[in-house]
């Protein structure tokens, strides 16, 4: 066999990763969309613009590739790093640590339905204002707040959203440090 032949028939193999569903998790997968469910809920994750291959028998997911290039090896991975991360949530959950800081002037933070207000920062009249995205949740304990949710993509989300709603703009960063800062990302329960 030659070499272009060896090339020839490396390209067109496929390859697959099965990924183990634990007790109390269900997969389904319908039109582009896995959807698990587990203890904590359900999250949903868009494959439709991924070209992977997805079958679900029994307890196991398996995810296929169309070839074995480094390309279809990296999409590979993401769809099993997402499909993981959804199992992960619906099990244990997700939780994000954000400290409050100040030193001009005192902040208040409350939650208000699916919105964030950060109050009295820099002194302005009007609270900033971040979203909550999905089904996560936000609590305030004293300086910090706490989001937590299922869907990794969203608790990351809803924190970064806090952080840019207390950005500080046309000042010396390195002097006023006021602002809303992630210090710790955790999967609740045990590991």
């Amino acid at each position: 066999m030659s070499t272009s032949q060896k090339q020839l028939s490396k390209k067109s193999q496929s390859q697959s990763i099965s990924l183990d569903l634990p007790s109390g998790v269900s997969a389904s997968f319908d039109k582009g969309e896995i959807v698990i469910k587990g203890p904590l809920g359900k999250v949903n994750q868009d494959f439709s613009k991924i070209p992977v291959g997805i079958k679900i028998e029994g307890a196991k997911v398996e995810i296929t590739t169309a070839g074995s290039r480094r390309t279809d090896n990296a999409v590979l991975n993401t769809a099993k790093s997402l499909v993981r991360n959804a199992i992960n949530g619906v099990t244990y959950g997700y939780e994000y640590k954000l400290k409050v800081i100040y030193a001009h002037f005192p902040v208040s933070v409350k939650v208000q339905g699916n919105k964030v207000l950060v109050e009295n920062f820099y002194g302005e009249r009007s609270p900033r204002v971040a979203e909550i995205i999905g089904d996560t949740k936000a609590q305030v304990q004293g300086e910090d707040i706490v989001i937590s949710g299922v869907s990794i993509k969203d608790v990351g989300q809803t924190a970064a959203n806090l952080e840019q709603a207390t950005k500080v703009k046309r000042k010396d960063q390195r002097v006023f440090l006021d602002g809303v800062y992630v210090y710790e990302r955790t999967r609740k329960g045990k590991v």
